[in-house]
């Protein structure tokens, strides 16, 4: 089996596919590349394509009846959830002070910057209630053909049982 080159595309739901566009597109700047319309199952549906890297989407059903939920991203949560929130990849300190900015300056609310050691973040949320988080990599986890050789971005103190295997080997 050949391995991963990323995510094609993370399929979300919306209520409202104007107002999903409106702010993937125009005020984070993602290209709208692909839509697809119609019927599923007898339900209309739209599914949209918004590009955030080289091969790279986040896509949008819409249904009609769906309602937004909110789930503040990096917090805990109580009942049933199986989606956090979606990290969307910035270049560098630079660019994500000003993705803050430009988010306050159009009513977004948005956080302080978080420093997670190796990965520094802002949290938002859409308007369809889903959490989002912009970051870019301080020390990049990804840059190395063998993950795990860099011990200092592993800093669970109690790993679970498949990882301290590795761990103990590793380290």
């Amino acid at each position: 089996m050949g391995k991963f080159k990323g995510i094609n595309h993370l399929a979300l739901v919306t209520g409202d596919m104007d107002k999903t566009t409106k702010f993937y597109r125009d005020i984070l700047g993602m290209d709208l590349v692909a839509t697809i319309g119609g019927e599923l199952a007898g339900e209309p549906m739209r599914h949209y394509f918004f590009k955030c890297g080289d091969g790279t989407t986040i896509a949008f059903f819409e249904w009609d009846g769906v309602k937004a939920e909110h789930k503040p991203a990096g917090l805990p949560v109580r009942g049933a959830v199986q989606f956090d929130h979606l990290s969307l990849n910035v270049e560098d300190e630079e660019a994500l002070l000003a993705l803050k900015a430009h988010l306050g300056s159009h009513g977004v609310d948005v956080t302080r910057v978080v420093d997670h050691d190796f990965i520094r973040s802002i949290y938002f949320t859409d308007p369809n209630g889903i959490a989002l988080e912009a970051s870019y990599w301080v020390r990049d986890a990804t840059a190395s053909e063998n993950p795990t050789q860099d011990t200092s971005l592993f800093k669970d103190p109690n790993p679970v049982p498949s990882v301290q295997a590795v761990a103990s080997v590793d380290r």
